[in-house]
């Protein structure tokens, strides 16, 4: 029998009674929701932090993984998380920004200098600027980030050759169903259409869509060649996504319950940067080989042209950032 998302997030939501479900020798079981699909590498990082917590814990943690928007979209896997329905979830910094506005700044394109900068400028154990945002989101909404994930930088694809912005005018192109995304889709210089990621596929293939933007690894594992005939290099965001839980229930876990999430988390936080850079060479050559054109700047891709008009944006839309991100610049990668 197949179970809906409205029966999955119900049933979960029947479940969190308490936000620890009670099991022999005082374990706790977690729910940690996310919106990747199978092969995409969120989906090999949430299976691999459960496993891993599991082993740390002594098997007292037990991490259940829904994976594939299960139980809904991000809104509603965010507003469950709140609520206490589901303990854990990753996705985009900008998801929470309905609390916490600032807490965007971490997904702002062309923020890091690469992914270990990415990585340690969103440790919430060491990054000033990230603790002072998480302690604010706490109190705000009863959500603590308590790790990360690195997916990598995201590209352009397309039905088309895109090079520049002005390939990109007044089509109708994806945006995360978050006002970031928006603005950014501004700066490419399309017109922002909000996309579920469960729906875009078929977004693209019937036209309400020419174009998306993802890491490699998504567009691979999603299938995206097979309506996309175009990826555009650009490199215009490097991709890290904040696992964060219920606050309450993150406070109920032992100490060193906690600890072994925490200890999970940061391993595979680390390895996820290691599981991107492998990746995207292969994936290129893969994506070639599944029809699609690849567009660099042999090919005349103008990455700076993307850069000074998506800066240009952000700046008029967000323009209490700057000192923001010039702390997060601040910010020095560990040896």
């Amino acid at each position: 029998m197949t179970i809906t998302r409205r029966q999955a997030l119900a049933a979960a939501g029947a479940a969190a009674v308490l936000p620890l479900v009670a099991r022999p020798a005082h374990a706790a079981t977690l729910r940690y929701a996310h919106v990747g699909a199978p092969g995409d590498v969120q989906t090999r990082f949430a299976d691999e932090v459960a496993a891993l917590t599991r082993q740390k814990s002594n098997g007292r943690t037990e991490i259940r993984v829904f994976g594939n928007s299960q139980l809904g979209g991000v809104s509603e896997m965010v507003d469950g998380v709140q609520s206490g329905a589901i303990q854990m979830a990753h996705h985009d910094y900008a998801s929470l920004v309905k609390y916490v506005p600032e807490l965007g700044v971490f997904n702002a394109p062309y923020v890091y200098r690469d992914g270990r900068h990415a990585l340690a400028a969103t440790d919430p154990e060491r990054s000033p600027v990230l603790q002072e945002l998480n302690e604010r989101l706490v109190r705000t909404a009863g959500i603590r980030i308590i790790g990360r994930m690195y997916r990598g930088p995201r590209h352009i694809t397309s039905r088309f050759p895109v090079r520049r912005p002005e390939d990109l005018r007044n089509r109708p192109f994806r945006a995360v169903p978050l006002d970031l995304w928006v603005s950014m889709v501004r700066g490419f210089g399309a017109v922002p259409t909000p996309v579920e990621v469960s729906e875009l596929p078929t977004a693209l293939m019937t036209g309400v869509v020419v174009g998306q933007e993802n890491p490699l690894t998504m567009i691979n594992a999603n299938k995206l060649f097979e309506v996309q005939s175009h990826v555009s290099l650009t490199g215009h965001m490097l991709s890290v996504l904040c696992v964060f839980a219920n606050d309450r229930a993150w406070g109920r876990l032992p100490a060193e319950e906690r600890q072994a999430v925490s200890a999970a988390l940061t391993e595979k936080a680390a390895e996820s940067l290691t599981w991107a850079e492998a990746a995207d060479a292969e994936l290129v050559e893969e994506l070639k080989r599944r029809g699609m054109t690849v567009i660099t700047a042999a090919e005349g891709l103008d990455s700076e042209a993307f850069r000074s008009a998506v800066q240009a944006q952000i700046r008029r839309d967000y323009p209490s950032w700057g000192p923001l991100m010039e702390r997060i610049a601040a910010v020095q990668a560990s040896s």
